[in-house]
């Protein structure tokens, strides 16, 4: 599943023991991710300053890195569009199914005991989490 560039020794050992249908939490500045995930989930530190790192950044790394298969959003309390939505539709492109939560609905999505990794990030942006699961690499012809 690893393909190369992502350079966090932490993060790739996450992701190399995930595995197919393993499930990477990219969470906001604002997310709580030290009470709203499984025990067993390991939290990467990637939250250096507000803005820095943002789920953008991440998810840039992690594609080059694993296969997406599909993705949860949360979704807006008041129901307005998201823009960090859309930067994720574009990064991940058309063949990645995108759900949305509402948001407890997420909190329970990301407790489950798929969900291997969690990675806090600075981003500022209001719901912009991230749930990935994580797919399978397409065998070699």
């Amino acid at each position: 599943m690893i393909r190369h560039t992502l350079l966090h020794p932490q993060l790739l050992a996450a992701l190399a023991s995930s595995g197919h249908g393993g499930q990477v939490l990219l969470a906001d500045g604002n997310y709580p991710y030290t009470t709203i995930k499984p025990p067993q989930a390991e939290i990467v530190y990637l939250n250096l300053s507000p803005g820095l790192v943002g789920v953008d950044d991440v998810l840039r790394a992690l594609l080059d890195t694993v296969v997406v298969e599909s993705a949860t959003v949360m979704r807006s309390p008041d129901g307005d569009p998201v823009p960090a939505h859309d930067d994720y539709r574009a990064l991940l492109g058309p063949g990645v199914a995108i759900r949305e939560a509402e948001r407890f609905d997420f909190y329970d999505e990301v407790r489950r005991p798929s969900v291997a990794t969690v990675v806090a990030t600075a981003d500022t942006r209001i719901c912009a989490n991230l749930l990935l699961t994580i797919g399978v690499r397409a065998p070699d012809a």
